[in-house]
């Protein structure tokens, strides 16, 4: 680790089985608390590469709990979180909309850390029980379409840098990291980033990790479509072979879209908003699952499940096509269907 240190303090870059054996050396409590703190620090200082990112990915999947999923393809809906905007569980109430649409979603998720309501709140306020069971996982990724991953259910290198991220007051590597440990390691996601260079650094992580993905950032900082201005997508779909062994064309663009292209008017920031309590949030979530909230909040809903939508169909929609099958999932029922199902397996 002093070598380490030296190399990190001289700028230089570590590779990802150095920054995979730094976290399994974490969690076996063999690196004094006072050098991770260091390491944390200069990372910072730094800048965080994608192999470093990378590895401790691989430290933290290899110490976990896997969740087997028994699907070939079905999607995350996640934000880094951290644009302090207090919004209502955007990600979370989509993933529901995808669901209903016929598709299956694997959300990996945590308790709020600068919001009212993260989507492990909203989802345990409905009297939700998190598991690691196998069996109840796959149940209620076949009959509901969706399943929920409790993050600290399954991450458990995190529970050994928690102190330190707390006395640290600043944000690390660890935050980076919450949107691309899923335990099911989906194949697809849709990635929601309150900053380009965020953008930018997810664009590459995925292409090395080789799955379909969209990543999402309004311009004014919200880490999610929020409709209250311009907002960029990046899409990068791999190719896919056939029977014959003849790869398919890879998908991508990478865009700045208007609310309007998408035939949505401007939201408001308080239209957002998440509210004082878990409570607020939550009757938020089930107005839009119940089609009865604000013009707003449903239209925000459907632009990012459209988005999912459009990665999970490998980019042969339209937009335009994906957001009708995501506003048929809510005024149709299906969304709030799958949440009935959902919680009926799972309570």
């Amino acid at each position: 680790m002093k070598e380490i240190l030296n190399r990190v303090l001289n700028h230089e870059e570590l590779s990802r089985e150095e920054m995979c054996d730094i976290l399994v050396g974490i969690t076996q409590n063999e690196i004094p608390n006072e050098q991770v703190t260091a390491l944390l620090t200069a990372l910072q200082m730094r800048g965080v590469t994608v192999d470093e990112l990378l590895g401790f990915r691989d430290g933290i999947l290899a110490t976990g709990v896997p969740a087997l999923l028994d699907a070939e393809r079905y999607i995350d809906v996640v934000g880094t979180g951290g644009d302090r905007k207090n919004t209502f569980n955007i990600s979370t109430t989509s993933c529901f909309v995808i669901a209903g649409a016929g598709y299956k979603v694997a959300k990996h998720g945590n308790y709020a850390a600068t919001s009212v309501s993260g989507a492990s709140n909203v989802i345990q306020h409905h009297g939700i029980r998190f598991t690691d069971d196998l069996n109840r996982l796959n149940r209620s990724l076949h009959e509901a379409g969706i399943v929920y991953l409790h993050a600290q259910l399954f991450a458990r290198a995190m529970k050994f840098v928690g102190p330190i991220r707390k006395a640290l007051q600043f944000p690390t590597i660890f935050n980076l990291l919450g949107p691309i440990v899923n335990p099911s390691q989906p194949k697809c996601q849709l990635l929601g980033v309150a900053t380009l260079d965020q953008m930018r650094l997810y664009n590459q992580v995925y292409q090395r990790l080789g799955i379909d993905y969209g990543i999402v950032n309004s311009i004014d900082g919200y880490d999610e479509i929020s409709l209250t201005s311009d907002f960029k997508v990046t899409v990068g779909i791999s190719p896919q072979s056939d029977d014959t062994g003849s790869a398919t064309p890879a998908f991508g663009y990478e865009r700045i879209f208007r609310p309007a292209d998408l035939g949505f008017d401007i939201a408001k920031p308080e239209e957002l908003v998440g509210g004082a309590t878990e409570d607020e949030a939550a009757a938020i979530f089930d107005a839009v699952l119940e089609n009865r909230a604000l013009p707003a909040q449903k239209n925000i809903v459907l632009a990012n499940a459209a988005f999912g939508i459009q990665v999970l169909e490998r980019g042969t929609k339209s937009i335009e096509e994906c957001i009708g099958i995501a506003r048929e999932s809510i005024d149709s029922g299906r969304a709030l269907a799958a949440f009935r199902k959902f919680a009926e397996i799972n309570s």
